[in-house]
């Protein structure tokens, strides 16, 4: 009786305490958090003085959406006459030098400058920065569009808060293009990649804002004051995750606050299909890593001391360490099955971390409501997506394994944009499997014919005694 209590003990604090210590609980807590903060929002962001703002807008081959987000700067609240915006080209092969033209003569009162630069869009941007004359730099993606208050509401947020030096905004996906897009799969691919920006930032980020603990600036769409980001080294060009670098430049060398401005909206165009989805999760992944050991290469020589001090080390271990545990939990469950293991208890152990994990996503959904309230046409596309939540932990337990991908795939390969999709690493898995397996099969056909050689001898013998 002892013996069985100790394992359904052990068995029920493997399953389900570490997961609940390390994000069911923060979730709660979280949410209780960002209650608060919502509560404390009462307007209480003055005008102030408007000043001149640059906008950099990184370009290659934006032909078909950078119109329309050109148009959106034009259709913001924020006075065109105290916009300059930079647009950097890093050589472009399709018709975006025509459609930067046809906004000119569209938008005679936005002035905007056109740069070509060759070299990445590192030096792209380092050099829309040295030529701008805006105290606000905003960098925004040329697939996207700004909600019209966006700008404003930066600005206001700058103005009011001298301490705030640099800030992130949030990141949605655009609801009309998800509602067009065709095939059912990929339809609800895009639904669920929409729940997850929204709590990324609303929540996520939203909750970080409150504690300097953001890890890194958005670079779809992030502003600076200038007089602090030219105190920096500028975007690093040698790591693919350079909106990364430049966040940990500002917090962790000047010592700077990293802020989430949640009233400023960037919607962006939904990701085309599912390997996209894997080589921008596994770039992000690598790129995380990269810049981590850039900043904190000595820091991790004792991890356990940090962990409690530095939110950084305590996020690299939560989110790399412990994965390496949590993907062998998900293939112990087979493994107990074939060791005749209580298939009751394996299933309850399933089933009760799924409806977490579902009640973490519900603790978000409700801030998220929340915090949507001053854009109802936003707020209700996202509150008519509550069931969606039942799906969030599965679409979260694929981007984990992508991301887990791209830890492997960090320690045999140099970063780089350019990144094998799925499809692609499949074929290798699945070549890299048959080989094997052939190379095994052609051991065992090999070891068969050297057991029945002996056997053919004896028998051969026996024949040639009984012929005499």
């Amino acid at each position: 009786m002892i013996a069985r209590l100790t394992n359904e003990i052990f068995f029920w604090a493997a399953w389900i305490i570490i997961p609940l210590l390390i994000e069911i609980v923060p979730a709660v807590g979280n949410f209780f958090i960002l209650l608060c903060k919502r509560v404390r929002l009462s307007g209480d962001i003055k005008p102030g003085f408007l000043p001149n703002i640059t906008l950099m807008i990184p370009v290659y081959n934006s032909g078909a959406t950078l119109y329309r987000c050109i148009k959106s700067i034009h259709e913001s609240t924020y006075p065109d006459r105290l916009i300059e915006i930079m647009l950097v080209d890093n050589g472009s092969k399709d018709n975006s030098f025509a459609i930067f033209q046809e906004a000119q003569i569209e938008f005679p009162t936005l002035a905007m400058w056109w740069m070509t630069s060759k070299q990445g869009k590192s030096k792209a941007l380092n050099k829309a920065i040295f030529n701008s004359n805006g105290k606000y730099i905003i960098n925004i993606d040329s697939d996207g569009v700004l909600n019209e208050d966006a700008l404003m509401n930066i600005v206001r947020q700058f103005e009011t808060y001298p301490d705030v030096d640099c800030m992130t905004g949030v990141i949605l996906i655009e609801p009309a293009l998800i509602d067009e897009t065709k095939g059912f799969f990929l339809r609800q691919f895009r639904k669920l990649e929409f729940m997850e920006y929204a709590q990324a930032f609303l929540a996520g980020r939203n909750f970080e804002s409150q504690f300097n603990s953001i890890y890194t600036l958005s670079g779809a769409f992030s502003s600076f004051r200038k007089s602090v980001l030219m105190k920096t080294f500028l975007y690093n060009t040698n790591t693919i995750c350079e909106d990364t670098h430049l966040t940990f430049q500002i917090r962790s060398i000047l010592k700077k606050k990293v802020h989430l401005c949640n009233d400023a909206i960037f919607m962006v165009d939904p990701i085309e299909s599912v390997n996209k989805f894997y080589t921008q999760r596994q770039r992000w992944q690598i790129g995380e890593l990269e810049v981590s050991h850039m900043f904190l290469k000595n820091k991790l020589r004792s991890p356990l001391t940090g962990y409690f001090n530095d939110f950084v080390i305590r996020l690299l271990m939560t989110d790399h360490t412990f994965a390496f545990p949590r993907m062998i939990w998900y293939f112990v469950l087979i493994a107990l099955g074939c060791m005749n293991y209580n298939f009751h208890n394996i299933a309850v152990a399933c089933v009760l971390i799924y409806l977490l994990y579902v009640f973490s996503s519900f603790l978000y959904y409700l801030n998220i409501i929340s915090f949507l309230r001053e854009y109802q046409s936003i707020r209700l596309y996202y509150a008519r997506k509550l069931l969606y939540i039942f799906i969030m932990p599965i679409f979260n337990l694929f981007a984990f394994f992508v991301r887990f991908a791209g830890i492997i795939n960090s320690i045999k390969r140099k970063s780089s944009w350019k990144t094998l999709t799925f499809t692609e690493e499949s074929k290798m898995v699945e070549e890299t499997v048959k080989k094997d397996f052939f190379f095994l099969f052609g051991c065992r056909s090999l070891l068969l014919r050297i057991l029945e050689k002996p056997e053919k001898r004896e028998k051969q013998d026996g024949s040639d005694i009984q012929a005499v």
